[in-house]
């Protein structure tokens, strides 16, 4: 049995159902699974290894439940900077046409070690092209390297131009190798149990890059499994419109239509949805992705998350892909999230100053979205808190940060309100990722420059 110590934080958040925080609170750890939680005085005194969280402030891990791992290769892309999601989209296909094995081996390592700087434990990624060979395994496996728990997306595309989608016919699958592919994930690397560092989850792209045949298979297939469903939707509405002339529908209704629905499945974006939509996500338990920052870089609009919210739809956070955000920064993605809430409040609201004014999300508010509502929309109980019995996943934060100076009325809040900051410590399962703010896992001066060589080579093949 191997026992951590974790004593003395300022505050201990832990998100339980009390949404207590603790004053020089700590944790004790049994072989990567919280014993006991509690102030410093109230813990044993005896570890195998103790950490001293004095002058910081510690959370649980936080949970990124959509992201695109390979798309660290092309930020930046000078003709996708100002470009709409279909416009961006057709723009890329081309360069992410030439990514091979190792390329995705190196945007995996990159993408987990940017996460877990910014005290990200588990992310979900949503690999949805494999060319040159590249399978879900390359993933896999270097994500354990790393040490993030992952739940890795077999996705798929197989509608290409020729029948009507919008990728090239050179990036899409046939149904059947995708079918075969996905079974094969999943006996071979999902794991259910509690604590399990690697879970699979099926997931064709969009509705406008998979045949309705492959989006009921998958359903059938991940159900047979019990293993999740996930697709972006509702992104934009040149969605919209193609959906209302190819198959009949608005998204949601299309989803509804091939059984898309259910506490199984959570959406990306769902940004152009109306209230009887949410009101089908409540319904039928759907959970949503909300990314903000993708949804601003790429004008795609500002998702109803407080709408969301109280129709109790379950809703954690996304940094999305890395080439429509450009980075892969959770705290950044908190801070956003509360933000761009603010920010649609006012659009859409009353005026802010009336008693009909919507709430304002708070900065608890948007931490609950990437701790809890992540673990709820992952359909995972034993993260997203700390509490006895849960994953030792957490991180801290260093409250003689700069960014910090004069926010000592409310530290909790100011990781939210104040400039994002690097995690100075961040622990999976009870094993150390980042120490005193650096990566503990990967070499990243030589991972970077591994990166850097192949998103050249990609984008000027």
């Amino acid at each position: 049995m191997s026992t951590l110590l974790v004593k003395h934080a300022s505050i201990l958040v832990t998100m339980d159902h009390q949404r207590r925080e603790i004053s020089d609170g700590g944790l004790f750890i049994q072989d990567g699974f919280i014993n006991q939680v509690g102030q410093t005085s109230e813990l044993p005194e005896d570890a195998d290894t103790v950490l001293d969280m004095s002058g910081q402030l510690v959370l649980p891990g936080l949970i990124n439940t959509h992201h695109h791992f390979y798309q660290t290769l092309t930020r930046v892309i000078p003709a996708a900077q100002n470009a709409n999601l279909f416009q961006w989209l057709t723009t890329l296909y081309p360069i992410w046409a030439r990514i091979t094995p190792e390329d995705i081996r190196i945007s995996t390592k990159t993408a987990l070690a940017e996460l877990a700087l910014s005290g990200c434990t588990t992310a979900s990624d949503h690999l949805y092209l494999f060319p040159n060979g590249s399978k879900l395994d390359d993933e896999i496996l270097a994500a354990r390297e790393v040490g993030v728990r992952l739940h890795a997306s077999r996705g798929s595309m197989s509608l290409g131009e020729s029948k009507g989608g919008l990728p090239p016919d050179s990036v899409v699958e046939d149904d059947e190798a995708i079918l075969r592919d996905s079974q094969r994930v999943i006996e071979l690397y999902h794991d259910a149990k509690p604590g399990a560092f690697t879970r699979v989850v099926l997931a064709p792209c969009s509705p406008f890059s998979v045949t309705p045949e492959l989006m009921r298979s998958s359903a059938a297939l991940a159900r047979s499994y019990n293993v999740n469903l996930h697709t972006h939707l509702a992104e934009t509405k040149d969605e919209e419109v193609f959906c209302l002339e190819k198959f009949g529908f608005r998204p949601v209704a299309y989803m509804e239509e091939l059984g898309w629905v259910g506490p199984d499945v959570w959406y990306a974006h769902s940004v152009h949805v109306s209230d009887d939509e949410i009101d089908v996500y409540a319904q039928t338990g759907c959970g949503v992705a909300h990314c903000p920052t993708s949804n601003m870089r790429l004008a795609s609009g500002i998702a109803p998350i407080m709408k969301m919210r109280s129709a109790k739809v379950r809703v954690g956070l996304g940094v999305d892909g890395s080439a429509s955000n450009d980075g892969s920064n959770m705290i950044e993605e908190v801070r956003q999230a509360m933000l761009l809430a603010r920010l649609g409040a006012g659009i859409h609201g009353a005026s802010l100053s009336s008693e009909s004014a919507p709430p304002l999300m708070t900065a608890r508010e948007a931490l609950e979205l990437a701790t809890l509502g992540g673990a709820a929309v992952l359909r995972r109980d034993d993260i997203g808190s700390l509490e006895a019995g849960k994953c030792a996943d957490f991180f801290s934060v260093r409250l003689d940060n700069l960014e910090y100076a004069g926010a000592q009325h409310d530290p909790v809040a100011a990781l939210v309100f104040a400039s994002p900051v690097r995690a100075d410590t961040v622990v999976v399962g009870g094993k150390t990722v980042v120490k005193e703010g650096k990566m503990f896992t990967v070499d990243l001066p030589r991972l970077i420059e591994d990166h850097n060589r192949a998103a050249c080579r990609i984008a000027s093949s």
